[in-house]
This record gives structure tokens, sequence and C-alpha cells, in this order.
């Protein structure tokens, strides 16, 4: 009936998650509310671990791709699952590793990291360092000669593949802020050029094509262009590099008619190809990782306001204005991005309303979906966004100087708060 499995409805015909009542969650934590599922965010974990030692023998590691969804509750989540880690900040890095998680199972990305960044990863002893380009990779030589270690790292490197998804989240082609290119010969370069600087360990290649990807043949196809790569490495430079990260990018539910592909499956025809591809280039089979972030907390998450004003304006459109908006998702306002929604206490009525949701902020512009069917709702009633549990968080703001959400989650019938709202007091603590 929903796009995710931790939702359900209860006997008062309220949407429910993780066992949970939205209704009374709105009451007791107020709205707008951004609501996690423990119970699903674990059980995807789970899952792409036991994908990862059924189809590569235990020869690999899953990273949680952290920019979907950072705090501490979720590190703590993923040091408990076994998980590793992607960051892409000094701030997430920090954030990991202020709730102990092991820093050797840390991937530090980014296209442009600051040296202070790159001495922090080094002073904290995390496992890699993806370098982006040959400037940052000469900093981080000179940083690690001065700090005394030696940087394990990994090369983003650009598959030229089209990962058929929005422009703004396609990263794998060769015009693109992140990696070296494969097509003009710069990435063959950069590999030979780490063999001459101090201090530095080129233990293997990174790559990522994309976000929300339903295709499992473009993963594929990255899978065996990088090994291929990893092929001619040997071949022309004698050096056999251990590690291979394929990125992550599987594409989630936001809708009802979406299909994306089971993600064991994915495993299963990738883990083919690497295969396959290993055997071809008379090259061992690497170390793989992989890095779900959407996919791990997306549809895990849902997003809980209360209607204010309901203004129809005939035979044009009919707005419902909630307690949030662009400032909690912007998403549709960046990517036109899709979303369900529906009235939380009328869970199960026919949704025969035609709505624009719209937010608060100071901006036409500032929707959440347009023309989408809900029920009929009067002011007061609890609408849910579903499938919110990536990028939204992470991507808010205090434009029009509006308090983020709290965060709670929700686990086995039970709710807790894992990010307080903010206060006034908050908007103005750095003001001077």
């Amino acid at each position: 009936m929903f796009v995710s499995e931790c939702l359900t409805v209860n006997q008062q015909d309220h949407l429910q998650i993780s066992s949970c009542d939205t209704v009374a969650l709105a009451q007791e934590y107020g709205t707008p509310l951004y609501v996690m599922s423990g119970d699903q965010i674990r059980q995807n974990c789970r899952m792409f671990c036991r994908s990862m030692e059924k189809f590569y023998a235990g020869k690999g590691m899953v990273l949680y791709a952290s920019k979907a969804f950072s705090c501490k509750e979720i590190y703590r989540i993923m040091r408990e699952e076994g998980m590793g880690l992607d960051v892409v900040s000094g701030g997430e890095l920090y954030t990991a590793l202020s709730v102990g998680f092991p820093a050797e199972k840390i991937y530090f990305h980014g296209n442009n990291k600051t040296p202070d960044e790159l001495t922090y990863a080094i002073r904290s002893n995390v496992g890699r360092i993806v370098v982006d380009n040959l400037t940052e990779l000469e900093t981080l030589s000179a940083l690690s000669v001065a700090e005394g270690k030696t940087a394990q790292i990994l090369f983003r490197i650009k598959p030229g593949i089209d990962a058929h998804t929005h422009d703004f989240i396609r990263t794998g082609q060769i015009d693109s802020k992140f990696g070296l290119a494969l097509e003009n010969g710069e990435a063959f370069e950069a590999v030979k050029a780490a063999q001459t600087y101090p201090n530095i360990s080129l233990t293997g290649l990174h790559c990522h094509i994309g976000s929300q990807i339903f295709d499992i043949e473009p993963f594929c196809h990255a899978a065996e262009v990088m090994i291929d790569f990893l092929g001619k490495i040997k071949a022309e430079l004698g050096l056999e590099l251990p590690e291979l990260n394929l990125g992550g990018g599987f594409g989630i539910k936001y809708l009802s008619d979406h299909d994306p592909t089971p993600y064991d499956q994915y495993m299963e025809q990738v883990s083919a190809a690497v295969k396959s591809s290993c055997e071809k280039n008379h090259i061992a089979q690497p170390f793989i990782l992989i890095e779900p972030g959407r996919s791990i907390v997306g549809a895990a998450g849902i997003t809980l306001y209360t209607v204010g004003g309901v203004k129809e304006i005939k035979g044009i459109r009919t707005y419902v204005s909630v307690d949030g908006g662009m400032a909690d998702n912007p998403r549709y306002a960046l990517y036109n991005a899709p979303y369900e929604a529906l009235i939380a206490n009328k869970a199960t009525q026919p949704k025969n309303l035609i709505a624009t949701i719209a937010g608060k902020c100071c901006e036409s512009g500032d929707l959440i979906q347009e023309h989408t069917a809900i029920q009929q709702t009067n002011p007061g009633d609890i609408l849910a966004v579903l499938s919110t549990g990536a990028y939204n968080y992470s991507m808010s703001s205090n434009y029009n100087r509006i308090p983020r959400p709290a965060v709670v989650l929700a686990e086995e019938g039970k709710s807790r708060v894992i990010v307080r709202r903010e206060t006034y007091e908050d908007l103005i603590k750095n003001d001077l």
C-alpha cells in the first residue's frame, strides 16, 4: 500500500511508522517533524551486508554514504550494524568520530577538501582518502610528510557512464566536477604520478556514476570499465591495486509506481560482471566497496506537517499550506523531486483532492509537490510526506530564520528524539 514497509495504518485510520502513531508523534513532538524508522534502517543495512557476504564471499565492505542523513545516532546505528562510512566533510568526520566510530572504516570523499580537512583526516587515521585530482594529491602528500604519516588513498575515476538520471545528480560523465577522466588519459597519468609522491600509498580506485538510478546495466558497465582500467594498470605499470569502490546511487521508491531493482538482484548481477571482468583481465578480484546512502535511509523516513490554510483558486488549483516547506525539504525546488503525500489522520480515505502542497517560506517556488492526490483536508490535519529520510534534514536550512525541525527515531513501537528542534535562540547564537 505504501512506498515503505515500515508504514502501516492503525484502527483509528492513522498512519504509523515502526508501529508508532504519526498523529500522536505530531502531538507529542510538534511539527514539522522528521521521523526515521530505526527498524527499516537496520533491516536495510543487514540486507546489504548479507548480499556482500553472499556474492563477494566476504571480500568487501558496505559504506554508508552519510551525506544522505548525518547525525550522531545514525553513526551509532551504522557502527552497531558493522557498516563502514563515506564522509564528505570535516563536519561529517567530526560527528562520526564523536561517537567512537572506528576511523579505519571511514572513507573521506570530496572534490575540494581543504588543507585543514585533509590534516584532520590524516591525524584521525581515517581508513582511506579518496583523492579527486592532482592538486589534492600534491597537497595531501605535503601534509602527510609534515604529519609523519602515510595516506592510504583511492583515486576517484569518471568512467564515462550515462547513468540515465537527473543532470544535477549525474557524476560519472567526463563533464563533471568530480574525479579524473578515463577518456582523456588523465586518470592513468594520475596513477603513474601517485608512485612518485612521498607518503602516499595508492590502494585502489573509486567511481560513482550518479544517484537515484533504477537500471542495473549502468552499474554493471561501470564495474567492467573500472576493472578493465585495473587490468591496464597491472599490464602497463606492473601495479595490481587491491581495492575497488563502485559507489552508490541505487534508486528508491518515492512513488507507488516506482519499481527499483531489488538490491540483492543488483548485487548478484554486478558481482557477476566483476568476476567475469577480473578473469578477462587476469587480475585477482579486488576488495569491493559500495556506498548506499539514500537506499539505506530514504524510504525509512517521513516528514509530518500541520495543515494551515487551504486555498482554492477556481479553475486553477488548490493550495494546501503546511508549517514547513523548502527550508526542511528543498528537493522539489531543486530537482522537481517526486513525493507521495497523505493526510496521516485519514490514511485510508480516498485521495480525491488534487492539491499543490505549499510551504510557509516567502518564495513562490516554496512547494513540496504540485497537482498531487491527497485526501480532503482541513486546517489542523497532519500531512505526511513519504520517503524523506535522505537529503531532507541534511539539506535543510534556516531560510527566513525558520528553526530546523526535530528528528525522531521510531523503533519497535517506541520513539525518541535524536536531533532536537532548533529554537529562536539557536538562530542568533552566532550573531554578533
